[in-house]
């Protein structure tokens, strides 16, 4: 399942700090918005160019390429925040209290080993295109930039992941049905609602 789901905040260290990261979670997915943005305006601007001048853009392919890595890792620490990647819930939508925050809890932690691997795989990735300088095919674009977002982004979404962590602890220790600073499990009627009240939401703002 995926969508938007609910954070909860309160007083606590655990939620300000929550509220802090989600600031630069925030920063983070509107640079890549705004990198879709830039990668549609080059795109338009190619396709004039090849049909009224027959002149493209010079590396176009190598700037898309480029530019790929940054709006596909640059939101994933938010969307994580915003319980937003797809998943399956068939299990654990089926579980309540301890038992579900122990579940989410394991699979989190799980989730963080995975990433950390993927960290250190990246970097070197990343570290080893900087050391020979690679470039791309066409107009020999460095590749170490695009290649060095991703530990960077993947270490944002780490960061997430253990403050997930501590939420969930919290959740498991204290028993609560509400915790905060984590995604809480909705079924699908109430995504469905959600996402309906938003749309007409946005009707009406359109209207006014």
């Amino acid at each position: 399942m995926a969508g938007q789901a609910t954070v909860l905040s309160d007083d606590s260290t655990l939620s300000k700090a929550d509220n802090l990261f989600f600031k630069l979670e925030s920063v983070l997915t509107l640079l890549g918005g705004i990198i879709i943005f830039l990668l549609v305006f080059l795109a338009v601007t190619n396709i004039l160019g090849r049909w009224l001048f027959n002149y493209p853009v010079d590396g176009y392919i190598d700037w898309v390429e480029q530019t790929m890595a940054f709006f596909a890792f640059l939101g994933i620490a938010f969307t994580q925040r915003q319980g937003g990647h797809i998943r399956m819930d068939i299990i654990v939508g089926a579980l309540k209290g301890r038992f579900l925050w122990f579940a989410e809890l394991v699979s989190t932690t799980m989730m963080l080993l995975l990433t950390l691997v993927l960290i250190y795989g990246s970097y070197l990735h990343f570290y080893r295109a900087f050391s020979i300088g690679d470039t791309s095919f066409d107009i020999n674009l460095p590749t170490w930039p695009a290649k060095l977002i991703v530990p960077v982004a993947l270490t944002v979404l780490a960061l997430r992941l253990i403050l997930q962590i501590w939420g969930y602890f919290r959740a498991l220790k204290s028993g609560s049905l509400e915790p905060v600073a984590v995604p809480l499990v909705e079924d699908a009627a109430t995504l469905a609602a959600k996402e309906a009240a938003s749309v007409s939401s946005a009707k009406i703002e359109d209207q006014i």
